[in-house]
């Protein structure tokens, strides 16, 4: 035991300086990381199409590289899916992650390459431990299991030895065997594709192991946490895992969540970590107590330029560097990877807390606001105003999403929400009202809608009752962890889809 400590001990330690180099020289690390991705994939197709060879600096590479999206890069990636190699990036890529990012049916795949495996997803794991053991030197997450829930796998019938799956089961699948002895379930089970066979074996498994760590999606989270704690007739977790010490979450914002999983687990000394990854990469990690910001990685292989979103809509936008961030601003970020993701637009704005070190909050996604009457609601405002509402009913959310109620002739604007809880409001009404209001508070453009009701009339709530957005997507074929509701849409495609589905 004492060995097994004071390896871990030595190996953090030695981590922590390099992180600390790059919050110390975030601009000279970010610099040499430019430079070796556009050496590296001088010689691929998209590399001698434009001209890597000679290209010298940022500036160079901003003027002859394009900003990407998906569409853009999808018929490059379709080969690729193929067989061919060599297209995006040099070396050969067999692994797709599997992305849909909303409930559309549609997925998007991509490529993982043995780099960004080792140093992005890989690197941002063992950071996420040496980080959580710098903070809390005591710590016995070593001496038991992280539990992860994980997505699915399949073979790619285009290309043989080639996977298409979720990006956690990519990762799972490509473990080296000293850290699949660390973690549950075991792999079969961890894979199955059947969502909800498969958290029936993942709490049949799990409840004897010493479980020390999870990590998850919060929304997917509870349902297995409520799974185990009905199969084994406890009222906490703490009771089925009592050295659980620790849940480390992301993709979704975790305030709406934070009291229910409190109350679940039933420890007062339970520790709660923010990520921020995707199947693009893994981009931050929450290195401070200060549980509203996250620290920006820097030298995972992934090159970071930033949009702000006044400029975002324009057709030629304004694009800026890491050293050009202002905070408080809200910018999409564009990426560059090395898994051949060249100026690529991933989808999510973020506004920076600080610089030196740099640290970020996701405020929202580039497609994920409403902003039909000028209000530019983003994600970031709805998650304020719902912990607000919530925490002045004692009420607990499980699951949101809201859409336009457009104009017609004789009746206003305004906001439609279909909310789910797990505690509903001892006061409907003052949960509308506070939500109304702190939205209002936090959103200028909004307010001025708002104003005696001049283009928005109060915002319209449906309170939903247990498991709708559970039985909805489990219609649409959405269940699992790499799908993730809307909170918000321009459109109402996504809330009148629920809304019908609860008739």
């Amino acid at each position: 035991m004492e060995i097994l400590t004071s390896a871990i001990s030595w190996i953090s330690k030695r981590r922590m300086h390099q992180i600390e180099h790059f919050m110390m020289h975030p601009i000279e690390v970010q610099d040499h990381l430019f430079n070796d991705l556009v050496s590296s994939a001088s010689k691929t197709e998209w590399g001698k199409k434009y001209g890597y060879s000679s290209i010298k600096n940022i500036n160079t590479f901003d003027e002859r590289v394009p900003i990407s999206t998906y569409e853009d890069l999808n018929p490059y990636i379709e080969r690729m899916i193929r067989g061919e190699q060599n297209i995006l990036w040099p070396t050969k890529i067999t692994d797709f992650s599997k992305s849909s990012g909303t409930t559309n049916a549609r997925s998007k795949f991509i490529p993982v390459s043995k780099e960004a495996l080792e140093d992005c997803h890989y690197k941002a794991g063992k950071d996420l431990v040496t980080i959580y053991l710098n903070n809390h030197p005591n710590s016995k997450v070593m001496f038991g299991k992280s539990l992860g829930i994980g997505g699915s796998i399949q073979k790619n019938h285009h290309y043989n030895d080639s996977l298409l799956g979720d990006v956690s089961a990519i990762i799972m699948k490509n473990l080296p065997f000293w850290a699949e002895f660390m973690r549950a379930p075991n792999l079969e089970v961890a894979l199955m594709d059947e969502w909800e066979s498969k958290i029936q074996r993942i709490a049949e498994t799990t409840i004897e192991k010493n479980i020390t760590s999870i990590a998850g999606v919060p929304t997917w989270t509870l349902v297995l946490f409520e799974k185990i704690l009905e199969q084994t007739g406890k009222s906490y977790l703490s009771e089925v895992w009592p050295n659980l010490e620790v849940f480390f979450h992301g993709a979704v914002a975790f305030g709406p969540y934070r009291e229910t999983f409190k109350k679940l687990i039933g420890r007062d000394d339970m520790q709660f970590m923010d990520v921020y990854n995707a199947s693009e990469g893994f981009f931050g990690i929450q290195d401070t107590t200060n549980d509203d910001e996250l620290l920006l990685l820097l030298d995972y292989g992934v090159f970071y330029e930033f949009i702000p979103m006044s400029e975002f809509d324009k057709e030629n936008p304004k694009v800026i560097q890491l050293a050009d961030v202002e905070i408080g601003k809200n910018y999409a970020i564009v990426i560059t990877t090395n898994a051949g993701l060249w100026r690529y637009l991933i989808g999510d704005t973020v506004r920076f807390t600080s610089k030196y070190p740099y640290r970020i909050k996701i405020s929202g996604r580039t497609k994920h606001f409403i902003n039909a009457f000028g209000e530019e609601v983003v994600i970031e405002n709805a998650e304020e105003a719902i912990k607000a509402a919530c925490k002045a009913t004692q009420a607990e959310v499980r699951n949101f999403t809201a859409a336009p109620v457009y104009l017609q002739e004789g009746q206003k604007g305004g906001h439609e929400w279909a909310i789910e809880f797990k505690h509903t409001p001892n006061d409907q009404q003052l949960f509308i009202e506070t939500l109304d209001k702190k939205l209002r508070e936090v959103n200028s453009d909004y307010d001025a809608k708002r104003y005696k009701d001049i283009a928005l009339i109060a915002p319209k709530i449906h309170f939903l009752e247990p498991k709708s957005f559970y039985n909805w997507m489990k219609s649409r074929g959405k269940l699992g962890g790499q799908n993730k509701v809307p909170r918000l849409a321009n459109h109402r495609e996504y809330l009148d889809s629920l809304l019908a589905s609860l008739k």
